[in-house]
């Protein structure tokens, strides 16, 4: 059985997707873009802030399904351009202390222009 997980606390689907789906014991979170969910609206500027506001939409998804970032177990990174790779990973390193497997690629755009987006699988069980 599949359970949708979605909070207010980070941004509302902007397209016909979940912010993540939990099955069985695993969270499957979509990927998160830089949205300030009180706004909706991109506001932060620059390769960090923006990381940083990803990061924060994830850990409320994460928290939404019961869960935290010590239990991610697979993240999919990415950026705009792979000179921020640096950058984005300072960022990162600081939410996922517990080294995760990872892919991180550029890609050519990502919605609405960002800069960097992130998507997690999270073991439950």
């Amino acid at each position: 059985m599949l359970k949708k997980i979605a909070t207010d606390k980070a941004p509302a689907a902007i397209g016909p997707y979940s912010q993540a789906i939990v099955a069985s014991d695993f969270l499957f979170a979509s990927g998160q873009i830089p949205i300030n969910p009180e706004t909706g609206a991109i506001e932060a500027q620059g390769i960090e802030a923006q990381a940083e506001q990803v990061m924060k939409n994830i850990g409320e998804i994460l928290k939404a399904a019961g869960t935290d970032y010590t239990q991610v177990v697979k993240t999919s990174c990415f950026l705009a351009d792979m000179g921020d790779f640096g950058a984005f990973n300072g960022i990162y390193e600081k939410y996922f202390t517990e080294k995760p497997a990872r892919s991180c690629v550029a890609v050519k755009q990502l919605p609405k222009n960002v800069l960097c987006e992130v998507e997690v699988i999270a073991y439950l069980g």
